[in-house]
Formats: C-alpha cells, structure tokens, sequence
C-alpha cells in the first residue's frame, strides 16, 4: 500500500495509537536490517528476525487498517 507523506504525517499528528504502532514498526524494520546484514546468523537470531517479521507485518495491519479511515 503506497501511503502519501501528508496523510501520514497527519494521521501520526492526531492518532496516538498510530503513533506508537509507526514507531514500533520502525524499530522492529531496524532490528530485522541489522539481522540481515549479519553473515553468519544464529538458529536463535534466525528466529529472533522471523518473530519480529511477522510481528511488524502485524503492525503494518493494523496501521493500514487505521489508515483506512481517514
């Protein structure tokens, strides 16, 4: 889903809720980057990075979700 920089802004402004999924989301993106970039990743990281994949796609859900009414 392709999000205007406006709204986006707008709805992170006046939507408190948004504003701490955004974030979160945004952390969660970092994490599984740096994942990435390791060469050599641990079964335990392996599974680190997926829980935290599938928790930001979670919250990339419910931001769209929250999007959608505006």
């Amino acid at each position: 889903m392709e999000i205007n920089s406006n709204l986006l802004e707008k709805v992170r402004q006046e939507n408190t809720e948004f504003r701490e999924l955004h974030k979160e989301h945004t952390t969660l993106k970092l994490k599984v980057e740096a994942l990435n970039k390791t060469k050599l990743i641990t079964p335990e990281q392996e599974v680190e990075k997926k829980k935290h994949q599938k928790l930001k796609l979670n919250l990339k859900d419910r931001m769209e979700k929250i999007l959608s009414h505006y």
